[in-house]
């Protein structure tokens, strides 16, 4: 029994995925700069290529304004190179005008097959800061657009930032049907909570102590069953997973050996979430951990020292990795993000050691949204106008 009500109930089946380094965020001495780790297209999609071939279901391809690629190119790209594994594009609300946005998450879900998955970022803008509330207004204004976009004969909208009257929607037809792509989404404000809880399919969250997940997975899951919906739940963490608990952890300690605690912080300041209420969690996580980084048995907070976002790792052997993750299904999780550093070795090391001992699923296909042909939409068996 999970701790609380989750879409996918009827399955014990998990969305395990890896993460590709957009951002400069590849790494073999966390913080030092590896010519050969750099965020080209040749490395991203070489990390993307290697985690389909792994047996991962998905993959996060994140976005930020730094060196490296931009995600929705990045993820059109990876149409013509993969033919199985998902692409979970985050998509930062109000960077591109909502109606234009529909329609290219609908071309790239056309590219893919169905296998597009969208994880809505509500945060600043480079050289930009705005007030939060305006911020998560704007980012529920584009999702309820991109829904009516996705499942409706015309766009109908009257918000407070957006206004559209009678507009077809032909040109933002997806190839998913049923709803379109999943939405994914992470944040730790109320307003956050209720965005999600009203249209996302998958909250997010980032590594903490199992009770302050639960609390959260409780109180989005309130939120959610005021709207009579259900979500499932996932969690982002990295990965360190070897034969034995000593090899894993003495790879945690390597990993951090060559590290200047001032240039971690540079590294964390750059990020455009470095701000944010989710990011002082993990800070806080790392002040209570004990002297070597963990505040659970093998749950090292060292990955945050130099990287904003998700700063925590699993580090353990494969049984102790196993273990865990299974804690997390019977609390409800059913999507997981995983990386580790440097990302294709890590990427591999899991795939060898841990996929083959899941029950792995689609949540695309799990909810229906892949069709089995392809539909009847303008990009696809539909008639051309």
């Amino acid at each position: 029994m999970t701790i609380v009500q989750i879409t996918s109930r009827e399955t014990d089946a998990v969305e395990v995925s890896w993460f590709s380094a957009l951002c400069s965020d590849d790494y073999a001495y966390l913080g030092v700069p590896d010519k050969n780790l750099k965020s080209t297209w040749k490395h991203c999609s070489k990390i993307v290529k290697t985690a389909e071939r792994q047996g991962f279901r998905n993959i996060l391809c994140p976005s930020s304004y730094q060196v490296g690629q931009d995600t929705l190119s990045f993820v059109a790209g990876c149409a013509s190179i993969t033919s199985r594994i998902n692409l979970l594009a985050a998509v930062r609300c109000g960077e591109m005008q909502p109606i234009m946005l529909a329609r290219t998450l609908a071309t790239i879900d056309h590219m893919l097959e169905g296998r597009l998955t969208v994880n809505i970022i509500s945060s600043d803008f480079p050289g930009q800061v705005e007030d939060s509330a305006y911020r998560y207004q704007r980012s529920r204004e584009v999702v309820q657009i991109l829904k009516q976009a996705w499942t409706r004969d015309k766009i109908n909208f009257n918000g407070k930032i957006y206004n559209f009257d009678n507009l077809t929607t032909e040109p933002a037809k997806p190839y998913q049907q049923n709803g379109g792509p999943l939405l994914y989404f992470g944040g730790y404000s109320p307003s956050a909570l209720a965005l999600c809880a009203e249209f996302c399919d998958v909250y997010l969250m980032w590594p903490e102590k199992k009770e302050i997940l639960a609390q959260r997975m409780r109180a989005v899951s309130t939120l959610a069953d005021e709207h009579s919906r259900t979500l499932d739940y996932g969690l982002r963490v990295h990965v360190i997973v070897r034969d034995t608990e000593k090899e894993a952890k003495e790879y945690a300690e390597a990993l951090v050996s060559r590290l200047d605690d001032t240039k971690g912080s540079k590294i964390r300041e750059r990020a455009l979430d470095s701000t944010s209420l989710g990011v002082s969690h993990q800070a806080k996580n790392r002040k209570s951990a004990d002297e070597y980084g963990y505040i659970e048995p093998i749950l090292w907070t060292g990955v945050g020292r130099a990287r904003s976002g998700c700063g925590a790792a699993l580090v353990g052997s494969t049984d102790q990795v196993l273990s865990e993750i299974e804690i997390y299904q019977k609390m409800g999780i059913r999507a997981f993000i995983f990386s580790g550093y440097p990302h294709i070795d890590e990427c591999k090391s899991f795939g060898s050691k841990v996929i083959g001992n899941l029950n792995t699923c689609s949540l695309p296909h799990l909810y229906g949204r892949v069709p089995e042909t392809p539909p009847l939409t303008p990009l696809a068996a539909g008639e051309r106008n």
